[in-house]
């Protein structure tokens, strides 16, 4: 098991916040991933002891912020995906990879399906099923982020 830093922590947050930013359009914008969610889940399964529901909160109000949406229904959906992968942490990490990528996949549809709520208790308009496509493009890169990392563990532990 790798030493995990909290500096990378915050540095693959910031990474992720970084790509957030960049100026998507058309259908890379309807199919952007959550980035920082998703470096948010990576963290809370991989190192808890650092991340936690106040760094997803957290998060989430840099992206209200950023994004200019209404402020803290960001915040609030992070921080109720995040309570449920902190929730099943220690049975996640005894799952194997696609166990855990059905689950990461579940709370992406949760992300989408709480701020989708929110938008419509606020007055917005009914998004639709292509709401919910970042979620499958979340989980395409997440089966990126975990086969790699494997791959680079298993190459380490052989050197």
């Amino acid at each position: 098991m790798r030493i995990i830093r909290l500096k990378t922590i915050y540095l693959t947050l910031l990474a992720a916040f970084l790509c957030y930013l960049l100026p998507w359009s058309g259908a890379a914008l309807v199919a952007r991933p959550d980035f920082v969610l998703l470096a948010l889940l990576y963290w809370i399964l991989r190192a808890p002891q650092f991340t936690n529901i106040g760094t997803a909160w957290f998060a989430g109000v840099l992206i209200d912020l950023a994004s200019g949406s209404l402020f803290g229904q960001n915040a609030l959906a992070y921080a109720v995906t995040a309570f449920f992968a902190v929730t099943y942490q220690r049975r996640l990490v005894l799952f194997n990879v696609w166990q855990q990528s059905a689950y990461v996949f579940i709370l992406l549809v949760l992300n989408q399906g709480t701020l989708a709520i929110l938008k419509l208790f606020a007055g917005g308009e009914n998004p639709g099923l292509s709401y919910f496509i970042p979620c499958i493009s979340g989980i395409i890169l997440w089966q990126f982020v975990i086969f790699s990392s494997i791959s680079i563990e298993t190459h380490a532990k052989k050197t």
